[in-house]
């Protein structure tokens, strides 16, 4: 005789789950049906009405929640998450192809019952101080993309004028383009007197410097270099301000003794945001050079050079 299939029930694991759906203007929130008398609720993404989503969670007697979001989720999982509320993010893709849900408040009941039978893992989500170093990270990397628009616009400015300097040395924003296109913003036209400039490392001879910078002047081009060179200085003000903050995250972050240095690479230089040394401070943090990955022909290292 066969033997029997035996059927096996779900077991509750989150008897006080709930489940939320996170929109721009509202998030829907659903509690166990015999929690509340209106077990579904919409809360708008006013901060207001998050206060007010978190203490009826609360009278309802939650513990766990279970959120999920395409969009920004932050203030209302910080929100939770400061209350005592043990909050999972959860994976829209675990949920989405589930017949016959249609709209937002099916979708927070949904969660909620998969989140109370423990069908739902949470993503990953770093500590606090890793949380502010990336968005810390994230903001200079924004401002670095920002600058080199205006890198592009000096140098544009600097073609229309039939100045090739770009043509002549690999960096314009280097110590010798820089010094060149301010000296030119200051007044000075001689092409000898701005090849002076050059830094002893430039390839190019002083000869050709002189022949690159001879163009038109054009007043209106000058404005233009002149508009991106102040931008260009605003942000680098505010990377010199993010770098600040970099360092003091990092530090907070060393839990390795200061004398901790990483090991020297006969390949590369040494990481560096500025004034601070970027490659130590992580090495401090990690107690790895995260600089540094192993070659996949051999067991010596390779620096990577990636920024923050």
């Amino acid at each position: 005789m066969a033997d029997r299939v035996r059927t096996q029930r779900l077991e509750v694991a989150h008897q006080n789950a709930a489940g939320i759906d996170i929109g721009s203007a509202s998030h829907f929130v659903a509690v166990r049906p015999d929690a509340d008398d209106t077990p579904v609720r919409e809360f708008q993404s006013f901060t207001e009405d998050l206060e007010a989503l978190a203490q009826w969670l609360t009278q309802c007697g939650v513990d766990v929640v279970a959120m999920e979001s395409t969009g920004v989720y932050w203030p209302l999982y910080e929100l939770l998450e400061s209350r005592g509320f043990t909050v999972h993010l959860v994976n829209a893709r675990h949920v989405k192809n589930v017949s016959g849900r249609k709209s937002d408040v099916l979708d927070c009941q949904w969660l909620q019952q998969l989140m109370s039978y423990g069908l739902l893992s949470e993503a990953f989500r770093p500590q606090e101080e890793i949380c502010v170093l990336r968005a810390m990270s994230r903001q200079r990397y924004m401002l670095v993309q920002y600058q080199s628009k205006h890198v592009q616009h000096m140098q544009k400015a600097l073609t229309q004028m039939n100045v090739q300097l770009d043509n002549v040395i690999s960096n314009i924003v280097g110590e010798t383009g820089q010094k060149i296109v301010r000296a030119i913003l200051a007044g000075e036209r001689d092409a000898l007197s701005l090849a002076k400039l050059r830094h002893g490392g430039i390839r190019a001879s002083q000869e050709q410097i002189v022949k690159s910078l001879q163009g038109s002047w054009r007043e209106e081009h000058l404005f233009s270099r002149k508009q991106a060179v102040n931008l260009y200085d605003s942000y680098q003000t505010s990377i010199a301000e993010c770098d600040e903050q970099l360092a003091r995250v990092l530090v907070r972050l060393a839990c390795h003794d200061d004398p901790l240095e990483p090991p020297k690479s006969g390949r590369g230089r040494a990481l560096k945001v500025e004034k601070f040394d970027l490659r130590k401070a992580l090495y401090r943090a990690c107690g790895v050079d995260l600089t540094c990955r192993p070659d996949a022909g051999n067991e010596s290292s390779v620096c990577s050079h990636a920024s923050v």
